[in-house]
This record gives C-alpha cells, sequence and structure tokens, in this order.
C-alpha cells in the first residue's frame, strides 16, 4: 500500500477532469483517446497518478493503448476530501466516482488495472456491470481484512509520523497528512475489521488476472485465493520473491503479464 515517490511523467499529457464537486488531476500515455480500450490505472492507498511512471509509458509502448492514470480525490492534485473517511471508500469509489470519471474522460472502453486500494476499487466497478469495462488486472488486491494487512499499515503509520515517510510522500500529495491519514486511519478503524467485499465480486464475468508478490507485506496469498473462489474465470499470476509492487520491483515481468493479458483479452 505504501511506496515512496515514483518519477513524474514528464512527457505524458495531463490536465484536471471537472466530475462536478470533485477536480481529479490526470496523466496521459500512448496514442489518443479512442485507439483500442483504454488502459486505466487505479493508484494504491498513499499513491497518486504520478506514482505510475515510469511504468505507464511502457505499457502503452507495448500494447499500442491508450493510458490513462488518475488520483483520486484526496490523493496527488485532486480535490481534498472531509475526514474520516467511511468505511465503504472503497465501494463508493467503484460505484458512484469510476463511472462519472469515465464521462468525464470521454472513455467508452477501458481495461482497469489497480494496484492494492486500486485493484479492490477495480473489481468492485467490474462487478458492477458497467459495460464499457472490458476487462481487470488486479495487483496485490485486498478483498476482506486480515491482520498482515493492519500490520503493514502500522508500520506505515509510525513511518510517517517518526521517519521520513511524511517527506517522501510530500513531493506527491498536495495535502501529505489528509492524504495518509484519510488511509492509515480507515484501514486501523476497528469498526473496520469485519470489512469484506467477496460476495460483490460474484457479479464479476469480464477477464480477469489477479498478480501478487509472495512477499507482500500488506496481503497473504489468502486474497488471491478469495478472488479466485468469487470469480472462478481469474487468472491468477503468484510471483516468487515480490513484494507488494510487482511493477516496480520487477517491470518487465510484470509488463510481460499485462502486455499479454491485455492481447488476449481485449484483442
Amino acid at each position: 500500500m505504501a511506496s515512496g515517490p515514483a518519477e513524474a511523467p514528464r512527457d505524458a499529457d495531463s490536465g484536471v477532469l471537472d466530475l462536478g464537486g470533485q477536480r481529479l488531476e490526470y496523466r496521459r500515455a500512448g496514442p489518443a483517446a479512442g485507439e483500442g480500450a483504454t488502459i486505466l490505472l487505479l493508484h494504491e492507498g498513499l499513491g497518486s497518478a504520478d506514482g505510475w511512471w515510469p511504468f505507464a509509458d511502457v505499457l502503452a509502448a507495448a500494447t499500442g493503448r491508450p493510458v490513462l492514470a488518475y488520483s483520486r480525490a484526496g490523493y496527488g492534485r485532486s480535490s481534498p476530501v472531509a475526514l474520516p473517511r467511511p468505511a465503504d471508500y472503497l465501494e463508493r469509489e467503484a460505484r458512484a466516482v469510476l463511472p462519472r470519471l469515465l464521462d468525464a474522460a470521454g472513455i467508452r472502453d477501458c481495461i482497469l488495472v489497480g494496484h492494492s486500494d486500486g485493484a479492490t476499487i477495480s473489481a468492485l466497478a467490474a462487478a458492477a456491470g458497467d459495460p464499457r469495462i472490458r476487462a481487470a488486472i488486479l495487483i496485490a488486491p485486498h478483498v476482506f481484512v486480515e491482520d498482515v494487512t493492519l500490520a503493514g499499515v502500522a508500520r506505515a503509520r509510525r513511518a510517517f509520523e517518526e521517519d521520513d515517510l511524511r517527506e517522501r510522500l510530500a513531493a506527491r500529495h498536495d495535502d501529505v497528512e489528509g492524504a495518509f491519514r484519510g488511509w492509515s486511519d480507515t484501514w486501523l478503524d476497528p469498526a473496520r475489521r469485519g470489512w469484506d467485499v467477496r460476495a460483490d465480486l460474484r457479479g464479476l464475468t469480464v477477464p480477469l488476472a489477479v498478480i501478487q508478490g509472495t512477499r507482500d507485506r500488506y496481503g497473504s496469498a489468502d486474497q488471491i485465493e478469495a478472488v479466485r473462489a468469487s470469480c472462478p474465470q481469474a487468472e491468477i499470476h503468484h510471483l516468487p520473491g515480490i513484494g507488494h509492487v510487482p511493477h516496480e520491483e520487477d517491470p518487465a515481468g510484470a509488463l510481460r503479464i499485462l502486455a499479454d493479458f491485455i492481447g488476449r483479452s481485449c484483442a
């Protein structure tokens, strides 16, 4: 869920999408929208649009498809949000915000690629049945709360309060305090201990790939097995020796999986 700032996409198109009440920053790479299904990148719990670069440029080049990444409200340069976040903030993002973002961006067909919290949003959005979503790739998703996840969030909280995580995140977020507290406080709220969206995924019928590293410190293999149980069509990639951010730790390997799956699923 937590990672350091990545290089900003210097050559990518960028701007702001107005959703009415929310202004969300975006970055683009690859050909113009409309030239094949757009790959829509959804960031992790402490991420932003910028955090997908330079991987987004490579993904656009390898697939020949438009790529768009955006920062959810409360992250990056997007509008702030009121805290505390509600316990179902991921569900709200998937069902209420994402369809409006597709409208605002003029996206008629898309492939969702989500990481961590972004993977959960991607799964829930695909399960909601929006016909514009043609496939989904989930990188290190969370579909229920487990102790390893909470331990990871608690470590990040200590790093934010005692080490240099605050300074590293400040390079990516206008409201670094709001971005961090909105994520950490919601996950560590005892009232959220029973959060579980496995039943919601049973409506997911589009092609689905799930990627997780065997050394993921924010989730165990039980997460991907839970997705497989709810979505029998899921293609599973459990990567030896890889942690929570496969597309940063092994970008070439992650690119092969994504490009191959997208080529087969959305020809």
